[in-house]
């Protein structure tokens, strides 16, 4: 009986794939629903989270699979909305230029702070992510032309020849997709050669050095992939929201990502989707009781990341990588 149930934990049915592939169809169904509910709102939440839950996923491959701790995450998630943003400011409205510039931008980011903060573990490790993030923080917040500490208003989407970004449609499954794709792209990832030694690397890295692998070069490629795939996140929060501002960058959304990361499991593929899912439905359900969320949100979550080993991902049959 127990080699049957440790079967069905993790075979073809289990619970973990089974709510995966709900998730997944929910999302898909979210339009629908606003059509026939009636409900714009729904739409405009479901594709925040799909964006964060992007912005999530990218924290995680390197956090959940690397071992890396950056609390300075969002400031790539920052570049790439001020990326599309500036472009539309000085009339650059193309998505073809806005959007590969977002992610050049995060990545060239990632990587100055990846070659200087990846000589140190720890502690230090995570206190020069978040210099750097406060550092592009104030620099967003000096930034007259550019809105300073007020913002800047985007008039007009990025756009892309005859698709309409406007469209709430168009763009909530664009989201979609790019999620899946990301999904699918951190999996692939992970589960190469290259990911099997960026979790080396994270388990014991003086070993993996000791056997032939440039543990540096690899942990660096994979910190600028991370802040190029959160720059994507961040042209998309800017087309979302029609408007940036430094607080897309503080570190204070730098620790949603980690909650996120960690209340959907970090060592799974959905994890940061279902961490984002949960997160954002729960800050927006309890701003209608009450109007100090944080104070039920916050020991909710202590309880979650102390009681619930491997997160929400960990209740349906234990942290596995894919």
């Amino acid at each position: 009986m127990s080699e049957w149930r440790k079967d069905w934990r993790h075979g073809p049915w289990s619970p973990r794939i089974v709510v995966n592939a709900g998730l997944v169809t929910v999302l898909a169904l979210v339009p629908v629903y606003a059509a026939f509910a009636g409900d714009p709102f729904a739409m405009t939440l479901f594709s925040r989270i799909l964006i964060m839950a992007i912005a999530a996923l990218s924290l995680n491959l390197i956090m959940g699979f690397g071992g890396m701790v950056s609390f300075g995450h969002a400031a790539c998630l920052g570049i790439g909305g001020y990326a599309v943003g500036i472009l539309a400011k000085e009339g650059i409205g193309s998505g073809f230029v806005q959007w590969p510039v977002a992610v050049v931008a995060s990545a060239i980011y990632a990587l100055v702070v990846g070659a200087l903060c990846l000589r140190t573990r720890g502690v230090y490790f995570i206190m020069i992510t978040l210099a750097f993030a406060q550092m592009v923080y104030y620099v967003a917040s000096g930034l007259d032309r550019y809105g300073g500490d007020d913002g800047l208003t985007i008039y007009h989407r990025s756009q892309f020849g005859p698709f309409d970004l406007n469209n709430a449609t168009l763009f909530y499954y664009l989201c979609f997709a790019l999620l899946l794709a990301s999904i699918y792209l951190v999996w692939r990832i992970v589960n190469s050669r290259f990911g099997l030694v960026i979790q080396g690397a994270r388990s014991n890295e003086p070993r993996m050095r000791a056997v032939g692998f440039p543990t540096f070069r690899y942990r660096l490629v994979c910190f600028v992939i991370a802040g190029a795939l959160c720059g994507l996140a961040g042209a998309l929060l800017a087309n979302h929201t029609n408007f940036i501002s430094p607080a897309m960058m503080h570190w204070t959304r730098s620790g949603d990502l980690i909650v996120m990361a960690v209340l959907g499991g970090m060592h799974a593929m959905f994890g940061p989707l279902i961490g984002a899912m949960a997160f954002l439905l729960l800050e927006q359900g309890l701003s209608h009781v009450t109007d100090y969320p944080d104070l039920i949100l916050g020991p909710l979550l202590l309880i979650v990341a102390i009681y619930v080993n491997g997160g929400i991902d960990g209740l349906l049959g234990g942290p596995r990588r894919g």
